[in-house]
């Protein structure tokens, strides 16, 4: 061969080498990568700016996705808090882990001891660990995020409406409130350092998890660390800090979600005045979609389907930025299916960590997120459950819904000032959506394509045998922990 040819295949060979290991761990030149991790609670899909949000501006979420990657079909395992913070967590549909619904004061179960976290596979690599917000995989000591991998905490133990302010039994006596719900505690490690949370006290908790965040990084900015900061907000009842009450055009909603706004800028702008900013991944997203019988007080799932509570797109199809300056495309999109089960095993193929020994349902989208040519998800199908019922599944640009009742606004509007209107019951049969020609789940194409219906159904079959179904025992269903 002459030199050139040589020098082409030497070339050639570089490149694929490249393109291979750029799927397998990051090490970069300032060691570990860093993972910060900012999720919403009950925001719809498109209540910031780069996903279409109204009457107030979000300018910092803006630049992260102008920066970034948008990841338009990122889905969570259920729409609804517990449920879906046990798979971001864990990697595993929450089914299998036991989680359901929305863990109460009186819960006695939590996530289990031997189920491993995200924090858990960073702590193979002596990573720094830090959870800031709410948390809601069990509030008794050993279920708290202490236990579970992470070396801080601070936040509150379930959803910020589990106490006796709620707008809805003010008109009653205290006597009669605690009956119903105890007083809201605030945890700070594993002590509880405010045991009645006022509301006074929910208009600082944007400002605390966000302070106590940035304090974390930058005291441990010479080692690799993971934040996880789930915010409380904006799940109702909404609260702001004076610095952004009555600054937007949509009313309290908006006013919280510029705080919010702020609190990503504060994240991004720490790692950037510490030059953290080209070693750190950031993911932004929300554990499900809008609570939309609470109208004024809820956001929106734009041209989804439903809300909160359902398994139609508006509930657990959530907005999703990506940022890595120089590691991820900035200005670009994804519209390649994911899932929170995948951001654990992503994690822990970019650091080179072990995953757990017991079946996961996540895979690695490393590829997805930073603009890999041609990547698809690595997923034939993600599966639907809403309580222990398998609901959907979709798999490429299909979702099946199988027969089921859902709560649906109807569309009524919802309630005013923090009060909720009621919601009707509804109830869908076999029907087929093609969502990259009709996002809003609204055509039914069933009749036009048995072939599509018999393969989903098929691969959903498999799941009821592994996961389980409305009185149907899954093999590969784990116990939650308990008391």
């Amino acid at each position: 061969m002459i030199p050139d040819q040589i020098f082409r295949i030497m070339f050639r060979s570089v490149l694929l080498i490249v393109s291979f290991t750029s799927c397998q761990a990051v090490v970069t030149a300032a060691g570990l990568p860093n993972f910060i991790v900012i999720y919403m609670d009950d925001m719809g899909y498109a209540d910031i700016g780069p996903f279409g949000a109204e009457g107030y501006e979000t300018p910092n979420l803006d630049r992260m996705a102008h920066e970034g990657r948008i990841l338009t079909d990122f889905y969570v395992t259920q729409a609804v808090c517990s449920a879906s913070r046990a798979g971001l967590m864990t990697g595993c549909y929450n089914v299998r882990v036991g989680i359901q619904g929305a863990l109460g004061p009186k819960a006695k179960i939590g996530i289990h001891k031997d189920e491993v976290t995200i924090a858990e596979i960073c702590k193979q690599k002596n990573y720094a660990t830090a959870c800031y917000g709410k948390w809601h995989l069990g509030h008794h000591k050993k279920f708290l995020p202490m236990q579970h991998g992470f070396d801080d905490y601070f936040g509150l133990p379930y959803s910020n409406d589990m106490w006796p302010y709620h707008p809805n039994v003010l008109h009653l006596p205290m006597e009669q409130r605690l009956r119903r719900w105890p007083h809201l505690p605030l945890i700070d490690g594993n002590d509880i350092v405010n045991t009645e949370v006022s509301p006074k006290d929910q208009e600082q908790l944007t400002t605390q998890y966000t302070e106590r965040a940035v304090r974390f990084i930058e005291d441990h900015r010479d080692e690799p660390f993971l934040v996880y900061l789930p915010h409380s907000m904006v799940h109702v009842p909404l609260y702001v800090s004076e610095k952004f009450r009555g600054k937007s055009e949509r009313g309290l909603f908006g006013d919280v979600m510029m705080e919010v706004d702020w609190s990503v800028g504060q994240i991004l702008d720490t790692l950037r005045k510490h030059r953290l900013d080209r070693n750190t991944l950031v993911i932004f997203t929300s554990d499900n979609g809008p609570w939309l019988s609470y109208g004024d007080h809820c956001g929106s799932a734009g041209p989804l389907r439903e809300g909160k509570g359902t398994m139609f797109d508006g509930g657990c199809r959530e907005s999703c930025i990506v940022w890595w300056p120089g590691r991820i495309p900035a200005d670009t999109r994804c519209s390649e299916p994911a899932m929170t089960i995948d951001i654990l095993p992503t994690i822990a193929g970019l650091i080179d960590a072990k995953l757990p020994d017991h079946k996961i349902d996540g895979k690695n989208i490393w590829p997805l997120m930073s603009g890999t040519n041609g990547a698809k998800s690595p997923h034939e199908a993600y599966y639907f459950y809403y309580k222990q019922q398998l609901q959907a599944i979709r798999s490429g640009k299909w979702k099946l819904h199988f027969p089921h009742q859902y709560r649906t606004m109807a569309g009524r509007p919802g309630g005013k000032g923090g009060i909720p209107a009621d919601y009707s019951q509804a109830a869908i049969g076999l029907e087929l959506f093609d969502l990259e020609s009709d996002i809003g789940e609204s055509r039914n194409v069933a009749d036009q394509h048995p072939d599509i219906i018999k393969r989903l159904s098929d691969l959903a079959a498999l799941m009821r045998k592994e996961l389980g179904d409305t009185h149907q025992k899954g093999m590969g269903v784990r116990h939650a922990g308990s008391l």
